[in-house]
């Protein structure tokens, strides 16, 4: 895409937020490996390094050395601590602030919107969170980053410090369903919303890949920034091809001097 090609539609994308009230932004793996965070299915990805096969909840359950692996690739990957919010995560932060945020629906387990300011009851995490970890016997549930100044990982898989059952971080792993109350508040907000923008995802992974059509079928427009082509672009409203840390940003901009202009105001 030309620069006035990016330019045209960041300008088209910045008109149809400033005139909606209730926008959806759906965000996928792309927004979190620009913050370092390494992707589960792109080549070079965790699953190309690692059997997806271990990452069942059957073997979790089943072998206390699969839930070794299974928390220690977790924690490495820097999920926990070390990764920060980037451009993109601000920028729809910045868009609750403004009054135009909806809702966020995400497909990432990292917490970086929460991190980047958006109020956590309006972030619905279909896929989990690393923030958290439940006890599969007591259901206690503790914070993760607490959890890791009181376990080894060099001893063995972790236990409940409190009744010592099975402690599994608060993701879903293959072969679970989807949070059934995050993904019924996804698709509730995706139909009533009348802007979706889907950011940093290849819109592969189904169900949470329905939630652009959702909003379609209901008459929102829909929007896509994301690095690669994805096979929704035929159908939405604003496709913008790029990476959303530095795409977001400059959105941000053009929606404040939409807003600006509205008011009189020129920014």
């Amino acid at each position: 895409m030309t620069d006035d090609g990016l330019n045209r539609n960041i300008e088209r994308l910045a008109s149809l937020i400033a005139g909606a009230s209730r926008i959806v932004v759906f965000t996928g793996a792309g927004v979190s490996t620009e913050s370092g965070i390494p992707d589960f299915r792109s080549p070079g990805g965790i699953w190309s390094r690692f059997d997806p096969e271990e990452f069942t909840i059957y073997r979790f359950l089943a072998s206390p050395e699969t839930r070794l692996k299974q928390w220690k690739i977790l924690v490495e990957s820097g999920l926990i601590v070390n990764a920060r919010p980037n451009g993109a995560h601000l920028a729809v932060a910045e868009l609750e602030k403004l009054g135009k945020l909806d809702c966020v629906i995400t497909q990432n387990i990292d917490n970086l919107h929460q991190k980047a300011g958006n109020d956590p009851g309006r972030v619905y995490e279909l896929h989990g969170t690393m923030s958290h970890a439940r006890c599969l016997g007591c259901q206690r549930r503790y914070a993760m980053a607490e959890l890791l100044d009181r376990i080894r990982l060099d001893e063995g898989a972790p236990l409940c410090p409190e009744c010592d059952g099975i402690l599994k971080p608060d993701v879903i792993f293959f072969g679970e369903q989807l949070p059934a109350e995050a993904l019924r508040h996804a698709v509730d907000h995706s139909r009533r919303c009348d802007l979706l923008i889907v950011v940093g995802s290849s819109l592969v992974v189904y169900p949470a890949a329905y939630m652009p059509v959702y909003a379609k079928e209901a008459g929102a427009a829909v929007a896509i920034v994301n690095l690669t082509v994805t096979d929704f672009d035929l159908q939405a409203d604003v496709v913008i091809h790029g990476k959303a840390g530095e795409v977001m940003p400059l959105i941000l901009e053009a929606v404040k001097r939409n807003l600006a202009a509205a008011v009189g105001n020129p920014a």
